[in-house]
């Protein structure tokens, strides 16, 4: 019985979540979009998602976004900046794009894909407070001729409602999903 109560749960939460996230408007973007076959490109260079330092003052007093009421100091918005970046970073090389060396930018100004096969660069950066939603483009580059084999286009990705670090987290799992589609070509696996 005890199992059959988990199953339910499971199933249930399996059917809601796709309705929440449809509900919001917020399209997962689980298809390959590029022709560019980027399977054999095993060493990647991945950009800087830069998220704006002086865009802290922007929502620094907004509650509702933060996980705390105490506003954010511009020091604490970098900090999070670069901790987001490493996280991302992290996720791709472990989770997203598996047995590939990443080489990852290490701050904004970053762009050496010398010796890479691929280069991801992130651009048009912004966070949309009202929705949750990260939005960025994605760029892929050969490093070798520095000509843009492929593009999506700007759009969201949405995060949640648990906070800023929370919702960005989410949201650049998100653009993790994408990338995996893009370079590797296969969906991510249902777990």
């Amino acid at each position: 019985m005890r199992r059959f109560a988990v199953i339910s749960a499971l199933l249930l939460l399996c059917i809601a979540l796709p309705a929440k996230l449809e509900a919001r408007g917020t399209k997962r973007y689980l298809n390959k979009e590029s022709t560019v076959d980027m399977r054999k490109m095993n060493h990647v260079f991945l950009g800087w998602v830069d998220l704006d330092p002086d865009e802290w003052v922007l929502r620094r007093h907004d509650g509702s976004l933060f996980t705390s009421s105490t506003p954010f100091s511009k020091a604490e918005w970098s900090d999070a900046i670069i901790s987001l970046n490493s996280l991302f970073q992290r996720s791709c090389q472990s989770q997203y794009l598996t047995g590939r060396t990443i080489t990852a930018a290490k701050d904004r100004a970053d762009e050496n894909a010398t010796g890479n096969d691929l280069y991801i660069k992130f651009s048009d950066v912004r966070i949309d407070y009202d929705n949750y939603q990260l939005i960025l483009s994605i760029h892929f580059i050969d490093p070798k001729t520095n000509a843009e084999i492929a593009s999506i286009p700007m759009r969201p990705y949405y995060g949640d409602a648990r906070g800023i670090s929370e919702c960005l987290k989410a949201a650049l799992d998100e653009v993790g999903i994408k990338l995996q589609v893009e370079v590797t070509g296969e969906p991510p696996e249902r777990k």
